[in-house]
């Protein structure tokens, strides 16, 4: 045993498990390969950015993510704990209800089209799930509902309807109603592609200002320029698979390979 002197009072203590980790990710739809074999780490408090053309996988490995598709093949672990499946393959689908329902709950979704309640108001859409699907106090979430809206930059919209606000105004609605379910982790669908510049612009400092906070997040995205300024790491995936990957500087600065060359000129403004 050392003696005591000799101890370090500054030893490392082990690194928390990523928020979420894949491994060897496999997606079909009929006779269609989506995924074929994907790895993902989003470690506690990085963004990671999934770029690729249209039909590479993104959005489905997202969704995969958040367990609201079924994989075939492969591991999805939250916080060190692998999803439980029953059957192989097609007929493969989570064993325990009550883990999907957890680790939905913290790992916030945020849609390319807002998918605000239509109904409600939008401090209602915002205070929903915390109320309903977690048991929150009411007056609590309010409380944090009221601050989120003001963060996102429309506190005064509170009382508003979806249809009264404009595109950029419901996805910072939508925004701050995957915040107020105090999540994990975030993740993006695309959240910009369905704006305008002028409105993108508007989501786009939100989702700077969550990252400067140290937010996890996954990020699905056709915008370069936002993949490059708040990512830990990013990942180009082409025809299912990861074809390269790496921290921001590289991989836009010096792609490796031919096809990541290809798609970063075609994805270069006019």
């Amino acid at each position: 045993m050392r003696p005591i002197e000799d101890m370090s009072i500054s030893e490392e203590l082990p690194l928390p498990p990523p928020v979420i980790e894949i491994r060897d990710l496999h997606k079909s739809y009929g006779k269609l390969e989506v995924l074929k074999g994907v790895d993902l780490v989003a470690p506690r408090g990085h963004v990671v950015s999934l770029i690729g053309s249209s039909g590479s996988g993104k959005s489905t490995l997202l969704r995969c993510c958040n367990l609201l598709e079924d994989s075939e093949q492969g591991e999805i672990i939250f916080e060190g704990e692998p999803v439980r499946w029953r059957g192989t393959g097609l007929n493969r689908h989570p064993a325990d209800k009550a883990q999907v329902m957890r680790i939905r709950t913290n790992l916030s979704m945020v849609f390319q089209q807002f998918n605000l309640w239509s109904h409600l108001s939008i401090l209602q859409n915002v205070m929903e799930a915390p109320v309903t699907v977690l048991g929150q106090d009411r007056s609590a979430v309010e409380a944090r509902a009221r601050m989120l809206l003001d963060k996102v930059g429309i506190g005064e919209k509170a009382d508003a309807y979806p249809a009264m606000l404009s595109g950029g105004q419901q996805q910072r609605a939508a925004i701050a109603r995957a915040l107020c379910m105090e999540p994990r982790a975030l993740l993006f669908d695309e959240p910009t592609s369905a704006l305008d510049p002028e409105l993108e612009q508007e989501v786009v400092k939100v989702i700077k200002a969550l990252a400067d906070e140290g937010r996890t997040m996954i990020l699905v995205t056709h915008d370069m320029r936002l993949a490059a300024d708040v990512s830990d790491h990013v990942v180009f995936l082409h025809q299912g698979r990861i074809e390269e990957e790496g921290p921001p500087a590289a991989l836009f600065g010096a792609p490796r390979t031919d096809r990541l060359r290809q798609f970063l000129r075609a994805t270069e403004p006019a």
